[in-house]
């Protein structure tokens, strides 16, 4: 930290990063040493046949060259260890070890050629001497290979743009040349972004939408990293750092205190009646998911409760569209619903970027017309999760600013028309036209159920929405509360997904720069440490902690330490908010749906659960 810089381009690793790859390379240079020693040690008098002289000497050059690549591999190891993530002033003299480590490839690559020349030539000698230097050619070649790939990981396609800036002092540029630089950067970081989102969900389509949502994606990746100077292993060891600062004052902190309420209370009559729906319609949130999470859920009896619908061919009087394996979906939605074949009014499979799969279904015991949204399953899903700007809901209400999460928001519109203006609900209310209206989902089908709920409420009054893990980042303000009345969602436990927005992103991204700043540790000590604690417990270290004490009020403003991680023409760098993170109007801050119950487990059984209003 921060990225190197090594010709005349920035890279996406630190100077403190090569003390893993560096030990791995010395322990397999040195056993490659100690082979060729022994071979060449025990066999030399093998090599007075014809091209001996040649094999001799490719085997005492390679000696020497591979001992000298172990001596500086072995520096360069001793001085990635030096310093902290914050200080690397005693890593300065990596640069030049690395030239030089990359300047010994160049012989190495010469002599494997040669090498595997001088064997190709038909040479007569000893079987057991051709065959070890056969092995210490591939073997080089294999490492030389690996080196190439590793170059292309930690190749920053921006690096280019950045590296002349990368140890420029805060007062290198003016406030109107940063700004430019700022915007290039983000420009330019957008393009690569959508670049590789576009590799990476190749076969999802290229319709409007989908070209819509790589580009949204892109904007909140690049906005989001383009203002630090962090590489991957910097965020791995905020994270650990930031996961034993909050065990450890969770097991400081005093136990909370539990309001109990005597037996018949109404708040405890409500919260019981709730649990019970919440228990009832999370079967129709987990049958939008069809026959996966079926088969998930029953490994050892699901394919062959529902192997026969699969190859049943159905004619219905009811919809059963889109997608593959229709059957199975519709089979496992039985078994999962308990339904009967003829409650079912719609059934859709159809999966796109901003259009979700959904199913309606009549409900007879709890009398009510059930429509369940899927939550997130593909790459499309993926990609209405991430277009995480905030648009205008237009609603028929008196609310002010009626924001919400734009994927989301268009996948409600794209339910809407289909339960509206295809005239579904209609159906279904014909069918039995004293039933309430309940919408669930989970996860994103979650989000979708609760913006369907607000939706449709102008036209169903007595619309209920149930939503189980909704995201976090998905009302504003005046919504939030507005959907208090007629919509509950569930969370269960440490769920990240209720916690997920791009505030809470944002709230992040500063605790790890401001953790990583305080720590006065070598990084490859915090990363053994931290790996031991995710795999076998303990106690958490003590390292100094930003969560207590009276500064969680300053976390906008960085410490001297933290500068050093953030890009001199970042905004956060000059304690401005005109981060486009922080934009009032892109991403504002929003909330969860409705009512929330919290269910935790307490103790090895048994569970506690709270109402919040």
């Amino acid at each position: 930290m921060p990225g190197m810089v090594l010709f005349g381009r920035r890279w996406a690793i630190a100077s403190d990063d090569l003390v893993f790859p560096g030990f791995f390379e010395l322990f397999l240079r040195v056993l490659w040493w100690i082979g060729i020693l022994t071979l060449y040690v025990m066999h030399r008098g093998k090599l007075d046949c014809a091209g001996g002289v040649l094999l001799s000497s490719y085997l005492i050059v390679l000696i020497v060259l591979l001992a000298v690549v172990i001596c500086t591999v072995l520096a360069i190891v001793c001085v990635s260890m030096k310093g902290t993530i914050c200080n690397p002033g005693p890593r300065k003299s990596m640069s030049k070890l690395l030239y030089l480590r990359l300047a010994l490839f160049l012989p190495e690559m010469v002599w494997a050629s040669l090498g595997a020349a001088w064997v190709a030539d038909g040479v007569t000698c000893d079987r057991t001497v051709v065959n070890g230097i056969i092995a210490t050619v591939i073997v080089s070649w294999i490492i030389i290979a690996a080196t190439v790939f590793t170059i292309i990981i930690v190749f920053d396609p921006l690096g280019g743009e950045m590296a002349p800036y990368t140890s420029a002092g805060p007062d290198h540029l003016d406030s109107h040349e940063s700004s430019q630089l700022l915007n290039g950067l983000k420009t330019a970081a957008t393009s690569v972004w959508e670049t590789r989102i576009k590799l990476l969900c190749c076969c999802v389509g290229k319709d409007d939408h989908t070209r819509i949502a790589f580009s949204s994606t892109a904007e909140l990746f690049s906005t989001y990293f383009s203002d630090t100077d962090l590489v991957p292993s910097d965020i791995a060891v905020g994270l650990a750092l930031l996961h034993q600062q909050q065990d450890n004052i969770s097991s400081s902190q005093e136990p909370q205190e539990v309001i109990s309420h005597s037996p018949g209370h109404p708040q405890e009559a409500e919260l019981d009646a709730e649990l019970e729906n919440c228990r009832h319609y999370m079967q129709f949130a987990a049958a939008a998911y069809g026959w996966p999470l079926y088969i998930y859920r029953n490994p050892f009896t699901g394919l062959c409760k529902i192997g026969g619908d699969c190859c049943r061919s159905r004619t219905t009087e009811y919809e059963l569209v889109g997608g593959n394996q229709l059957n199975c979906h519709f089979g496992s939605i039985l078994h999962t619903t308990g339904l009967q074949y003829r409650d079912f009014i719609h059934i859709s499979f159809h999966d796109k970027v901003y259009e979700l799969p959904f199913l309606v279904a009549l409900d007879h015991r709890k009398e009510s017309v059930v429509v369940a949204v899927r939550g997130t399953m593909s790459l499309q899903d993926i990609l209405t999760d991430l277009s995480a700007e905030s648009e205008s809901l237009h609603l028929d209400t008196d609310l002010q600013d009626c924001l919400a999460h734009k994927g989301i928001s268009q996948a409600s519109r794209y339910v809407y028309r289909q339960l509206v203006d295809d005239g579904i609900l209609s159906q279904a209310f014909s069918i039995a036209p004293e039933y309430r209206l309940v919408v669930v989902g989970h996860s994103l089908g979650a989000g979708v159920a609760a913006l369907l709920a607000i939706m449709l409420r102008s036209s169903y009054p007595q619309v209920r929405a149930y939503t189980f893990s909704p995201p976090r980042g998905l009302l504003s303000k005046s919504l939030h509360e507005y959907s208090k009345g007629f919509i509950v969602s569930l969370v269960l436990g440490k769920d990240v997904i209720p916690r997920l927005s791009v505030t809470s992103l944002k709230d992040l991204k500063k605790r790890i720069l401001r953790v990583i700043a305080q720590c006065n540790k070598p990084k490859y000590k915090i990363l053994l440490q931290g790996c031991w604690y995710e795999l076998f417990g303990g106690s958490p270290d003590n390292f100094p902690t930003e969560l207590d004490g009276d500064d969680q009020g300053h976390l906008t403003q960085p410490l001297l330490g933290e500068q050093s991680l953030l890009t001199h023409w970042s905004p956060a760098y000059s304690f401005s908010s005109d981060s486009p993170l922080d934009s009032p109007t892109k991403y504002p801050p929003l909330y969860p749906p409705g009512r929330i119950i919290h269910l935790e487990e307490e103790g090895a059984s048994g569970r506690c659960c709270s109402l919040f209003c």
